[in-house]
């Protein structure tokens, strides 16, 4: 991958900034971005999820969890980024999350905007703080802590 970035980045990109691949990718795109400071991605989602099929049937919501694990890998793809390195060789672990409030449900048909911002780098690790949102209004937000281990 050239590390010009020119926005918007698409799957395909960001593949080759992350390990995940489907169905656990949780990014679809990234659209804003400030080297060592802020990204923000989006996650389009979808009926076809496969998590909706028990997550409830009838009422499909996107599990919480999974909401943080999407601001975790936009927080990835920040770090990526901003060492203007690709996923080879390189492996991110969620290590802690501190904070996590979940105030609004996220449904088949919302478009899942996920800010991310460095809060400090301690070694191996990053700390991030994070938000969610969708059409504007936050829907999750958490302090995230992901350290990084030779692959």
């Amino acid at each position: 991958m050239s590390f010009e970035v020119n926005l918007p980045l698409d799957t395909i990109a960001i593949q080759q900034l992350l390990p995940h691949r489907y169905p656990f990718l949780l990014v679809d795109r990234v659209v804003e971005f400030e080297p060592a400071r802020r990204v923000l991605c989006i996650k389009n989602v979808t009926c076809n999820e496969p998590f909706f099929q028990g997550h409830f049937p009838g009422h499909p919501v996107m599990p919480g969890v999974l909401v943080i694990e999407a601001l975790a890998q936009a927080g990835g793809i920040l770090t990526q980024l901003t060492s203007r390195t690709n996923a080879d060789g390189r492996l991110f672990y969620l290590v802690k999350i501190d904070g996590a409030k979940f105030s609004k449900m996220v449904v088949p048909g919302d478009r899942l905007e996920l800010d991310v911002s460095i809060k400090r780098n301690i070694r191996n690790m990053a700390l991030y703080t994070a938000v969610a949102r969708v059409d504007g209004e936050q829907v999750a937000c958490a302090e995230i802590l992901c350290a990084e281990v030779k692959a």
